[in-house]
């Protein structure tokens, strides 16, 4: 180097060393001259007037290299705050040596580097910045400004290690918090699930009792009508006086058997389907009427009165719903306005429309309810008849109004009755539609397997009304025995069976002839859902218990597609 400061040496005038660090706290200086400062020049007198400078400004912690090929290995020895190097050198030159100690660094390590240097010119400035440099000190520069730009650029240095040790201190916290929020999170799912599987243990004792009671409206009035039927067998029953019973008999039964339907959509809730279709409104509540006309006509009679059921119809619009889901509410509403009527009375269904929706309205005469009752009287739960009800039949009510988009209000006075109204959505007009042929139309060999014999009677008789023929199989392993010895166009096989189960078995028919139709049977309710029982081997899935309309369905669509399938 030429042109340096020991060529006219200044003064080491103390004060003016001593200056730039009485504008600090003791504090202060002390952190800042107990930090690292690396001095790099290949002219020694130069290097021992910078260590001058430093020791007599209170900096004793820095080291010093004349070698420039050394100023990588130091680097990394010494972890240096500050670095201090000459621009012109043999070997490595500043720019190099900056390249490489920026290449040591972490992206985001502030570590002043500063370039000692007598050109001044653009071009150097612009090689040195690009390179990575901080700041320049030109030559021959005051010992007073080397001072403050050290000191200034170690206040920053120091800020700068401030600021990452805050954040690595923040980062850990920020990570032992998430930790301890994960385990919380942990902490409360596992709670959250013990409290609904106990909540879901609770629902389903809470339950039993109004599946208990839908069962019940469902039995009353399947021997109610039974026994109708038995007392008229003594006078002489005749086809017309049996038709209406019987009908009323097997309602009650489908209905009962979409209880278990839904105790088993209850399970899996997101597997329940719609199974919404046209109402004619006045026509369910007529056939609400005659079903549950076992009932109250034995509760009035035993208590010595007597209840009237008027209906006030209007011609109405369609509605869209589940005809079961809606039986049921007017089934509870009708056995509600029963126990509101100890003394008999009478029970009005009214039904109207407007352009939007169909009011139907049902009043009693009866006990009318205070209006704490009325405002409650829809919660789950809530009952006035203590040990006697379950609290759910009223709110089973409100919860199929509200599913199917409608709304329901109560007007009621202690002593002077209870109207309950009910505004149910207009079904949209529809263009009206050719009903498909339930029935096949040929007749077909059909081989039924199932391991109880009624229920494998029961199918048969249902196929062999439509005049086909059938044979029975009371096990899988005869199934396939006379599958193999004769020709059937269709197996019908129940799933749940002691030696083979269904499933199985279809699997072997498929094996023999996979043209095959195979429908299986099932009343299975449990852990395995219907989409687990389909597999590829069956071709319809037919759910228990047995219609004789869905059968034909089951026929025809399983033959349909058969014969799509065939070349």
């Amino acid at each position: 180097m030429r042109n340096l400061m020991e060529t006219n040496p200044p003064s080491l005038d103390s004060e003016l060393i001593v200056s730039p660090a009485a504008v600090i706290s003791a504090p202060e200086a002390d952190a800042l001259h107990g930090c690292k400062i690396l001095i790099i020049d290949d002219e020694k007198p130069n290097v021992r007037l910078l260590e001058r400078v430093l020791a007599q400004a209170g900096f004793d912690n820095f080291i010093s290299t004349s070698d420039s090929s050394e100023a990588a290995a130091l680097f990394i020895d010494f972890e240096p705050d500050l670095v201090l190097t000459d621009w012109l050198m043999p070997g490595f030159d500043g720019c190099a040596i900056i390249g490489q100690l920026r290449a040591l660094m972490a992206t985001d390590d502030y570590l002043p580097i500063v370039v000692l240097t007598a050109d001044i010119t653009p071009r150097t400035r612009q090689r040195a910045l690009t390179a990575g440099a901080t700041d320049f000190l030109t030559k021959p520069f005051e010992k007073i400004e080397v001072l403050l730009r050290i000191q200034n650029l170690l206040k920053a240095r120091l800020s700068s290690l401030l600021v990452q040790a805050q954040n690595a201190t923040l980062e850990e916290s920020v990570r032992q918090r998430t930790i301890e929020l994960e385990r919380a999170l942990n902490e409360l799912q596992r709670t959250q699930r013990q409290v609904i599987q106990q909540e879901r243990l609770a629902a389903l004792g809470t339950m039993a009792g109004g599946i208990a009671h839908d069962f019940n409206n469902a039995l009353s009035i399947i021997m109610g009508f039974g026994e109708l039927l038995l007392r008229d067998l003594k006078h002489g029953l005749t086809e017309e006086n049996a038709a209406e019973p019987i009908t009323a008999i097997l309602t009650a039964a489908e209905d009962a058997s979409k209880i278990v339907q839904r105790l088993s959509d209850f399970y899996r809730p997101a597997q329940l389907q719609e199974r919404r279709v046209p109402i004619e409104l006045n026509a369910l509540v007529r056939q609400a009427v005659i079903l549950t006309q076992p009932k109250w006509q034995t509760q009035a009679t035993a208590a010595d009165s007597a209840i009237t059921i008027v209906t006030q119809f209007e011609e109405i619009p369609m509605i869209i719903g589940d005809p079961v889901e809606f039986r049921e509410a007017l089934t509870n509403l009708i056995f509600n306005a029963v126990d509101a009527l100890p003394k008999g009375g009478i029970i009005t269904f009214a039904t109207s429309s407007d352009e939007e929706f169909t009011v139907l309205k049902v009043t009693d005469t009866g006990t009318g309810m205070n209006e704490e009752v009325r405002q409650r009287c829809l919660e789950p739960f809530f009952t006035t008849k203590g040990s006697h009800g379950t609290g759910f039949g009223l709110s089973m009510v409100f919860g199929i109004i509200q599913r199917h988009g409608g709304t329901i209000a109560i007007e009621s006075k202690l002593g002077q009755g209870t109207t309950f109204i009910i505004r149910l959505p207009v079904a949209p007009a529809a263009p009206a539609t050719a009903r498909a042929e339930n029935q096949y139309g040929q007749s077909l060999r059909i081989l039924v397997v199932d391991d109880l014999s009624v229920l494998a009677q029961h199918v048969c008789g249902y196929l062999q009304d439509d005049h086909h023929i059938v044979e029975s199989a009371l096990s899988g392993s005869e199934a396939l025995e006379r599958f193999r010895t004769g020709e059937f166009d269709l197996v019908i096989t129940d799933h749940v069976m002691t030696e083979m189960t269904g499933e199985q078995l279809s699997v072997a028919i498929k094996r023999l002839s996979p043209s095959t139709p195979v429908i299986l049977l099932t009343g299975y309710i449990g852990e395995t859902s219907k989409d687990e029982l389909q597999s590829p081997t069956i071709d319809l899935l037919l759910a228990k218990p047995l219609t004789r309309s869905a059968l034909r369905q089951a026929v025809v669509a399983v033959m349909t597609a058969a014969q799509a399938t065939c070349p």
